[in-house]
């Protein structure tokens, strides 16, 4: 994403630094009133997982028993699915149940989750299973999740279960994986507002607990395992799983760090950023950085620091740069292009604003007033970027000798610091 029309000095890395406003707000989410949250709204918990069968139901009715016993919340299930399954059904045991509603379908009773019953009586924490379930014809709302905001907005926690398939970004990805195409789907932005708690099996297990019909019927089980839950379905869909409860523990330690104003990196997740402009060999640099970040599964972010606005920039500069964008953001990069008669202070910026644990620049060129003065460009970047590894790539090196891609071999000049 290129912002060209930018004020010197601002860019949309400014635009992102939390307000003091968007702070509070954040510290106002996080802290909680019991279970509740400072707000009024009810917290949501869901127990994710890869496939059917992993044990979500039973770690959420878990979770409500120690909630009632130890902690002495008012619990209740609004809605659980025990699927036959014997050691989901002891779990229930003497925890209060909300009867359900029932609607008349062409001639057929389908139960469903009674929201007013739930509101009526107002628990601190109630069990609604499947958070991916559609509605029967003529429920108050189409889909589950739905009813679940209805009662999180009268300030009741829930805790809820879902598969990763459901999850509507996954969604063409897991048909691509398995050829299943899931119709039953939930907004990502459901799964940003809550906790997520994984509840993961091994695909071999998971598969033995199919075959000895603890999932479903020894009949439709052969066909299962020949189908859906091939290992290797499981394995990309566990993997999918994994990524996704990995990135939100990620998003909230850094709202967590944000908020607390706790100074960056935080060396969680690995991020690379490559730095580049309009010069030749900043193919190079992006092509380097994009090295470092497959071999460290990091996620690659791409900045450019300009003077003047793109509009503003000769026209061989500028479609030279516009080249070096295109491939970056082929390589998979989140590019930016900052503005800032400063180029120091902008890689700075970036850096710290996205918390950077990589930096990778071409070998930067020093005057001679530079060198008098001994506040070259590393002179100034390094300290700032102590807790970050910076990468100097040099272009003839690199020319002599490409390693492949993942091969791992360090073509950085070893003056990187």
């Amino acid at each position: 994403m290129v912002n060209g029309d930018e004020p010197p000095g601002r860019s949309r890395i400014d635009a992102e630094r939390p307000t003091a406003e968007q702070m509070l707000e954040r510290v106002r989410r996080e802290v909680h009133q019991g279970h509740q949250v400072s707000a009024g709204r009810g917290r949501l918990r869901i127990f994710l997982g890869a496939a059917p069968g992993v044990g979500k139901t039973y770690a959420m009715l878990e979770e409500a028993r120690r909630l009632r016993d130890e902690e002495g919340c008012d619990v209740v299930i609004g809605f659980v699915e025990t699927y036959g399954r014997a050691e989901t059904a002891a779990q229930i045991g003497d925890l209060e149940v909300i009867p359900r509603r029932q609607i008349p379908y062409h001639g057929v009773l389908l139960e469903e989750l009674d929201t007013d019953a739930v509101l009526a009586r107002h628990p601190q924490v109630v069990l609604v299973d499947e958070l991916a379930h559609s509605n029967a014809p003529g429920s108050a709302c189409a889909k589950r999740y739905q009813d679940v905001e209805v009662v999180r907005d009268a300030g009741i926690e829930v805790l809820s279960t879902m598969n990763v398939q459901h999850l509507e970004g996954l969604n063409d990805l897991v048909a691509g994986v398995t050829g299943v195409k899931v119709r039953e789907t939930v907004p990502d932005g459901v799964l940003d507002d809550a906790e997520v708690v994984l509840v993961d099996l091994p695909p071999a297990l998971l598969r033995e607990r199919l075959a000895a019909g603890k999932i479903y019927p020894k009949a439709q089980a052969v066909q299962a395992l020949e189908n859906f839950f091939r290992e290797s379905n499981l394995t990309a869909l566990r993997e999918l799983a994994l990524r996704r409860t990995a990135e939100g523990v990620e998003a909230a330690l850094e709202g967590f760090m944000v908020g607390q104003q706790v100074p960056g990196p935080w060396p969680t997740v690995e991020r690379v950023m490559a730095c580049f402009d309009h010069r030749t060999d900043a193919e190079v640099v992006v092509r380097h950085a994009w090295r470092i970040a497959r071999g460290l599964h990091a996620d690659l972010v791409g900045v450019s620091i300009i003077d003047r606005p793109l509009s503003d920039m000769p026209e061989r500069q500028r479609d030279a740069l516009m080249r070096n964008i295109r491939l970056a953001e082929d390589l998979g990069a989140d590019v930016l292009t900052v503005i800032d008669p400063d180029p120091v202070e902008g890689l700075i910026r970036v850096a710290r604003t996205r918390n950077v644990t990589d930096v990778v620049i071409g070998r930067p060129t020093s005057s001679w007033v530079e060198r008098l003065r001994g506040r070259s460009f590393l002179d100034r970047l390094l300290p700032e970027l102590d807790a970050v590894d910076v990468h100097i790539v040099t272009p003839t090196r690199i020319a002599c000798a490409l390693p492949l891609p993942g091969s791992g071999a360090d073509v950085a000049t070893a003056d990187a610091g």
